[in-house]
């Protein structure tokens, strides 16, 4: 026995050997089996903290996409009906204006059988040179509905060509290189 050490103080200390460097230290008051289930369940509880947060970082990106993408859709299909709308009112008329020219030729084949004179015939051609005016401009509000058609898909195809073009040219790819690296060590 030592007798420079009182026999209390040795239960207190041990010795350490870490690679080769050798120190003292106070004895932990719970024992090697004990501290290793705490220092594993601590473990284990703040990797379930880590997991739930990036599950629930994962969720909010899902989240954030999927309104966008349902933004962009819905203002795909505005459109798409706006484009329906205004061709259903085209067709309309169209349509119409057909009856109209119908109902011209009608009255003009009534005028045609009921005058024999010479007068007869001239207002049956009066009439004709009104049903071929009837038609042009029949014709001409068709082909106008037709150009703003053709403006607005040529607009939406621009516009969705300056999208794809924003989305080229906003990838990480065109960072400086220190901002590159940055977002490769993100990841």
């Amino acid at each position: 026995m030592d007798s420079a050490t009182p026999s209390g103080q040795d239960d207190e200390w041990e010795l350490c050997n870490d690679d080769g460097f050798v120190f003292k230290r106070k004895k932990r008051r719970l024992d090697p089996d004990a501290a290793a289930q705490a220092a594993a369940l601590q473990l284990s509880s703040s990797l379930d903290l880590d997991h739930e947060a990036a599950l629930k970082q994962r969720r909010e990106r899902k989240r954030r996409n999927l309104l966008k993408l349902r933004d962009k859709y819905q203002r795909e299909i505005n459109l798409w009906e706006y484009l329906s709308n205004t061709l259903r009112t085209m067709e309309e008329r169209a349509s119409q204006l057909r009856r109209e020219q119908e109902q011209a030729r009608e009255q003009t084949a009534m005028l045609a059988s009921s005058s024999q004179t010479t007068e007869g015939t001239v207002s049956v051609g009066g009439s004709v040179v009104d049903e071929l005016l009837l038609q042009v401009e029949a014709q001409e509000a068709i082909i106008q509905d037709v150009s703003n058609l053709c403006d607005v898909a040529e607009a939406m195809c621009h516009k969705q060509e300056q999208q794809f073009n924003k989305s080229l040219f906003d990838l990480p790819i065109w960072a400086s290189p220190d901002e590159l690296m940055q977002l490769l060590c993100d990841d």
